[in-house]
């Protein structure tokens, strides 16, 4: 397997799956750094291996997990197109977040001239292409990004750089590659210093890249492995034939949930996620924008109300310290898919969607005191502060739906539901970080 994305959580997720897998032995991870080498560095000093640590009010359990075989930095193009065009690599699994699934046209010109694209889907179409030069043999593309129907997202992000390269490269992707659609989900913050000292007092052991995370996790997946892949059933993955309600329920339940916290709780003076869940405001918001979201997510299947009761212990577990500030970032790519959907089934009903609305306002209220918050939109974000009034806040949300953008009554509703966000400090403001 090759992996692009080589972060906490595809530690904490993939990887561990793998590890988790019936036939793990048979199987390993060349996994590549995104925008720095620096996991890639400490990782192959360490021969691939860290820690996972599961963390919960119960205590902390500890495991050594060794399917990552291979860590490189993610500006090693020649190696990855080596790896990916090597017969014996099967699959490709991808976390490099929402925003990187946008058209690379940059890297057209550059596959054209012989050079090295800069995006890592305009990488892997330069693999794709090595490996079908290479008669490598089919093998699956599998997006575990928060992206609702993501296999399909990435068909499209990597067939329009192909075709726009090479319409003969689309076509042997086409007939090739499968790109899997998956829904994932556990929480992983970012390693602190704490932690690597709490993995040497408990293991013994000094470990620069454990990882910390939650004892829940879930993967469900759809779609065809062509040339093979690890049992992860085996771990408690599932396979189903439709993927949307598992995605929709992560997208808008947890991810949602996760968006009105980041803003709200910020601009509340919290820190956490378990201290923005404490405070009844940003409680209230989460426990609105659920019942709006739970009525567009059908099946018994999907067990909804126990869904949600999980979220709650799973957001209150105060030993996971999960920072707003780093759900926060990239927020025009992340509110697209967690409240305009549920934002326009509401009003499609007849119904305002205050919920939905109210997740767009707390980040129109925060933006306008943080105005330097990492978005791939950024310069739009800044230019749409420039303005004030309803004419602000529309300049916002066209960057999330330019329909909804043009309807005045949701316009007004936004800006209505904004000023509850204003800047202050809560009672228990003691206790934040």
């Amino acid at each position: 397997m090759v992996h692009l994305g080589l972060g906490a959580f595809h530690r904490s997720h993939q990887a561990w799956y793998t590890q988790h897998a019936g036939d793990a032995g048979e199987w390993g991870i060349a996994s590549f750094t995104g925008r720095r080498p620096d996991a890639a560095v400490v990782l192959a000093a360490q021969d691939g291996l860290f820690t996972v640590v599961e963390r919960s009010d119960a205590g902390d359990s500890f495991e050594v997990v060794g399917s990552i075989v291979e860590a490189a930095d993610g500006a090693d193009v020649q190696r990855l197109v080596e790896l990916v065009a090597a017969p014996q690599t099967v699959v490709v699994t991808l976390t490099i977040t929402e925003a990187a699934y946008g058209f690379g046209a940059d890297d057209v010109p550059l596959l054209a001239s012989g050079g090295t694209p800069t995006t890592p889907l305009g990488r892997l179409v330069l693999g794709l292409a090595a490996r079908r030069d290479a008669d490598g043999g089919p093998l699956a593309v599998v997006s575990c990004d928060n992206l609702s129907d993501n296999g399909n997202v990435a068909r499209n992000a990597v067939l329009g750089i192909a075709g726009a390269y090479d319409a003969g490269l689309a076509a042997w992707i086409e007939a090739n590659v499968s790109f899997v659609s998956t829904s994932v989900d556990r929480i992983t913050p970012r390693t602190t210093d704490a932690d690597l000292d709490a993995v040497a007092a408990s293991c013994g052991y000094r470990d620069l890249a454990p990882v910390v995370t939650e004892p829940f996790r879930n993967w469900v997946l759809s779609g065809d492995f062509p040339a093979g892949r690890p049992r992860w059933e085996d771990a408690g993955a599932v396979f189903v034939d439709h993927i949307e309600p598992y995605e929709n329920r992560k997208l808008w339940l947890l991810n949602g949930a996760h968006s009105i916290l980041a803003y709200a709780g910020q601009l509340r003076g919290h820190a956490t996620v378990a201290e923005a869940l404490s405070d009844p405001v940003c409680r209230g918001a989460v426990e609105e924008f659920w019942d709006e979201a739970s009525r567009h997510l059908p099946g018994k299947e999907l067990e909804i109300p126990e869904y949600r009761a999980a979220l709650l212990e799973r957001f209150g577990n105060s030993r996971i310290a999960h920072h707003l500030a780093q759900i926060a970032m990239d927020a025009s790519t992340k509110l697209r898919m967690r409240a305009i959907p549920v934002l326009r089934a509401e009003r499609a009903e007849g119904r305002q969607g205050h919920g939905a609305a109210r997740m767009i306002a707390a980040w129109s209220a925060f933006v306008a005191s943080n105005p330097g918050l990492q978005d791939p939109q950024s310069r739009a974000v800044g230019e749409a502060n420039q303005l004030s009034g309803l004419e602000r806040t529309a300049a916002l949300m066209a960057l999330l739906d330019s329909e909804l953008a043009g309807e005045p009554a949701a316009v007004e509703l936004v800006h209505e539901l904004s000023s509850d966000f204003v800047p202050a400090v809560p009672a228990n403001s003691g206790t934040a970080a």
